[in-house]
């Protein structure tokens, strides 16, 4: 594969920038979804992971995000990176190869290790759900 490497655009980015990696121009046309092959490879160490998130000004302006929001990239996966894009806006929309597609941000996790419980400990939340925490975004 010969994909531009991520790069990240300015000093203070957290996220690097995907390219499309293309034989031909695609059009994505309105809610179409397209895997857009970005012509790279990773290989992570263990305890991270590869982020890839929407570009900010094409969700706004063009109305193209991903289709699953946010798509995690294994440090066990080897295969190319592609990037699952949806047309959530009214225009169909233009994808040349290397097109600035998406972002990737690379972030630390740690493995859980689950016990099972019969009882939690009590907090002040509690089993309260969506908005219950109060303030003005509280459901009601």
């Amino acid at each position: 594969m010969s994909g531009v490497l991520p790069q990240y655009e300015t000093e203070g980015a957290a996220g690097m920038d995907l390219r499309a990696y293309l034989d031909a121009p695609v059009t994505l046309q309105p809610g179409e979804r397209m895997l857009v092959p970005t012509g790279i490879s990773i290989a992570l160490p263990r305890g991270y992971e590869a982020q890839i998130r929407a570009r900010s000004g094409l969700a706004v302006k063009k109305g193209i995000g991903l289709v699953n929001g946010v798509g995690t990239i294994d440090s066990d996966y080897r295969g190319e990176i592609r990037v699952p894009l949806i047309n959530w806006g009214h225009e169909p929309f233009l994808i040349e190869n290397g097109d600035r597609i998406a972002q990737m941000v690379i972030a630390a996790y740690e493995v859980a290790e689950w016990e099972p419980a019969e009882t939690l400990d009590e907090t002040e939340r509690g089993a309260g759900g969506f908005g219950h925490t109060g303030g003005s975004g509280a459901l009601k």
